[in-house]
């Protein structure tokens, strides 16, 4: 009796690559499944719903980030970015749409499954360790904010917040009123085995502000504090702030 590992998603129209990295997959125990375009893609995620997805964004058909904006509407599963587009403002736009990670072509074997290891990690036990199972709403002033439900209200209005934007913003408010690090949020948010800059923890802090409403220049919602992280604060600010 076989047991299958993993099954991953690698949606890539070069076959040069493609077909490399499914064996590739295929000898560290995972299942891989190949689709070219973002037609197949779709299928094949309807179809049969990968545990992680290695995604090209330059496809045929269309743009892979399209296709990383269609699966979040319904799934939170794993995406990991390939591409040859390594700028930093590349790298940031695709974490916004909903990616967990981003590998630039070229790449080492090493890395891409390190890498899917780290997020598969990530994804298999997101809260439990944090003792968490509970899952309790975090209300904060007129803000709720609902893991169970993935959903954050600010007053009666709901806010659109991508997935790192909803877990950053989760993980200040359920420490209200304290200074969270900058190394504390990048684990808990984004992995303890992150590869990239913590650049990109500040540009979602700044999306995050705007969303909220927050003066860049004395933010309402979310103070920083110089040399060590973030607090989030509302109506309980400290009087040195």
């Amino acid at each position: 009796m076989s047991i299958s590992g993993p099954q991953i998603l690698v949606v890539e129209d070069e076959r040069a690559i493609s077909e490399p990295l499914a064996k590739l997959l295929a000898r560290e125990g995972f299942e891989a499944r190949v689709a070219a375009t973002v037609a197949d893609a779709m299928a094949e995620f309807s179809s049969h719903p990968p545990d992680l997805i290695l995604l090209d964004l330059n496809l045929p058909d269309g743009d892979g980030r399209d296709v990383a904006r269609e699966i979040r509407r319904s799934s939170g599963v794993p995406i990991i970015m390939l591409t040859a587009r390594g700028t930093e403002t590349d790298r940031i736009v695709g974490l916004e749409i909903g990616a967990d990670d981003y590998v630039v072509k070229p790449f080492s074997s090493a890395e891409v499954i390190a890498r899917i290891r780290a997020v598969l990690r990530r994804s298999e036990a997101p809260s439990a360790e944090e003792g968490e199972a509970e899952a309790e709403p975090v209300v904060v002033e007129q803000m709720r904010i609902d893991p169970a439900t993935h959903r954050a209200f600010l007053g009666d209005e709901e806010l659109d917040l991508s997935l790192k934007e909803f877990d950053l913003l989760y993980e200040l408010a359920r420490n209200s009123g304290n200074v969270v690090s900058r190394d504390e949020l990048m684990t808990r948010v984004w992995d303890e085995n992150w590869f990239g800059s913590t650049k990109t923890l500040d540009v979602h802090i700044g999306w995050l502000r705007r969303k909220l409403g927050d003066d860049a220049n004395k933010p309402y919602w979310i103070e920083t504090v110089r040399g060590v992280g973030f607090r989030f604060a509302g109506g309980d600010r400290s009087a040195d702030s």
